[in-house]
């Protein structure tokens, strides 16, 4: 039953507001008690701390899926990117905005979870693009890899709505991808943007 509430919760949450949710909607949306949510939940912050968490680890999952299918680097990243617009793609605000702003102290918690998850991802990504010659070999990769998720990162939290956030997105991976590409890579890029799906 707790993770049937967790499921719902996030779906809701991420749909309609952090805040705008209350304990009394998902019971209603779920035809239960809140009695019964408070048996797992004590308050309406731990529900948003422990699905907030759930998310977090449900991206992280489908991440290492991707990276799994052994794309090339250049297309690794536009197959993450897809996987995030399928996964938001119905929600009008953007999650992170409504987190930092309804909840900072979950957020804070979250976002440092999550810097340390993408950094490790966006490293592993440009040292297999060097390998694959889609990126250059002089570069700082620790430099490139900080700018690339405080793009991404400060376009979340700022951005309102969703759609805003992930057109902002598409044009931060392809600067992303231009400012650390060799002439294959940018060939691969291109073609990567000649996608309608993106």
């Amino acid at each position: 039953m707790k993770e049937k509430i967790m499921r719902k919760a996030s779906d809701m949450f991420l749909k309609l507001g952090f805040k705008s949710v209350t304990m009394d909607d998902i019971a209603g949306e779920m035809c239960i008690s809140k009695k019964t949510i408070y048996k797992y939940f004590c308050n309406k912050e731990v529900l948003v701390e422990e699905t907030t968490e759930r998310i977090h680890n449900d991206v992280h999952e489908k991440i290492e899926s991707i990276v799994a299918k052994n794309y090339n680097a250049v297309e690794e990243n536009f197959e993450v990117r897809k996987m995030f617009k399928e996964m938001f793609k119905s929600y009008d605000t953007s999650p992170v905005y409504q987190l930092k702003k309804h909840y900072p102290a979950i957020y804070e918690k979250i976002i440092t979870e999550e810097v340390q998850a993408c950094s490790v991802f966006f490293e592993q990504n440009i040292l297999k693009g060097i390998e694959e010659g889609l990126y250059r070999k002089d570069l700082d990769i620790k430099t490139a890899v900080q700018f690339y998720y405080t793009i991404i990162f400060s376009i979340n939290e700022n951005t309102i709505y969703e759609k805003e956030a992930q057109a902002l997105e598409l044009q931060a991976l392809e600067y992303h991808t231009r400012a650390i590409a060799t002439p294959k890579g940018i060939t691969e890029l291109e073609k990567q943007l000649q996608n309608p799906n993106i």
